[in-house]
């Protein structure tokens, strides 16, 4: 293993974030968990505070990414917006089943509401001009788009970094950040899900908090000479605001903690964060870390998302 690094294993912290949002998530997990394998294209539709670029699915579920459909045709619209109605009933279905059969109607109702909202999002989607210059150019999603104009506007990157990418998949900003590292760079990336190669990426599977995949990045990466982390990570978003937001800031804290292990003395870090409990705490603790620390929202970010990015430059070495 590379020295010089911290290698105390990144652990859940006993935070109130996640004592918070695991209450209140494990009694809804068991009714879920009954909705099918489909049940995850439901979580977050029909919410006003997220939408399509925060959703995090599962691979059998509709072809979502966290950023939006990935590469979907757009002869399958229909297709896909007749299953995203149906996840929703079944949601509703599963869901009831947590707060007693007398709100199933009730929960009906409200889900074939916001079904159809789904529909014009999805619509919406498939008309960004985001996404059309990302099939256009080859990018993974649209999310390039976000790395880049922060990138452009604060001058990143440079030549011969080396930068880790938390919460990579499906690849947008791994590709972005590979091909501004050029040659003599290191781009390293890691996420739960898969992701099918890039050129010049490293890609290390599974959740970094486990020992064992925490060691193995470690072992890829010089010791503290990382220069850029970068988190674009969002959670399996349930559509309930106490449990979506607590999840949120914890990622963004597990983010930071990384940047703090494996940051080199003025390295920085890029991290989504959502404006909502635990935002204004976390901001105040990374300028403690950093010296100069700005908030930012690009353009490709949908002005309706609570999304942020928070950039930090830098690292002070404690």
């Amino acid at each position: 293993m590379a020295g010089n690094h911290d290698t105390r294993h990144i652990v859940p912290r006993p935070v109130e974030h996640r004592a918070v949002a695991d209450a209140l998530y494990q009694r809804a997990a068991g009714a879920f968990g009954q909705a099918g394998e489909q049940r995850s294209a439901c979580r977050g539709i029909g919410r006003g505070g997220f939408d399509l670029d925060q959703l995090m699915v599962g691979e059998g579920a509709l072809g979502l990414t966290h950023d939006g459909l990935a590469e979907a045709g757009r002869s399958e619209t229909n297709h896909r917006l007749e299953r995203v109605c149906q996840c929703a009933k079944m949601t509703a279905l599963a869901f009831g089943e947590c707060l007693g059969r007398g709100h199933v109607s009730i929960l009906q109702a409200d889900m074939a509401k916001r079904s159809q909202s789904s529909g014009r999002w999805l619509n919406e989607h498939f008309s960004d001009p985001f996404v059309k210059r990302a099939q256009a150019e080859g990018w993974r999603s649209r999310a390039a788009f976000k790395l880049e104009e922060i990138d452009l506007r604060e001058k990143m990157f440079r030549t011969g970094a080396i930068c880790l990418d938390l919460g990579a998949a499906p690849g947008a900003w791994s590709q972005y950040a590979r091909r501004r590292l050029g040659r003599s760079g290191q781009m390293l990336a890691t996420d739960i899900l898969p992701m099918e190669s890039i050129a010049g990426v490293e890609f290390v599977q599974g959740d970094f908090r486990d020992p064992v995949v925490f060691d193995s990045i470690l072992e890829r990466l010089p010791g503290r000479q990382v220069d850029w982390v970068l988190s674009d990570m969002a959670p399996a978003f349930s559509g309930i605001d106490v449990v979506d937001q607590p999840r949120a800031m914890d990622l963004a804290e597990l983010a930071l903690d990384m940047a703090g292990r494996v940051l080199k003395p003025g390295g920085g870090a890029l991290i989504k964060l959502f404006q909502g409990a635990g935002f204004e705490v976390l901001v105040r603790t990374t300028r403690g870390q950093f010296g100069k620390v700005k908030l930012i929202k690009p353009t490709a970010s949908r002005a309706r998302s609570a999304e942020m990015y928070m950039l930090a430059k830098d690292y002070r070495l404690v």
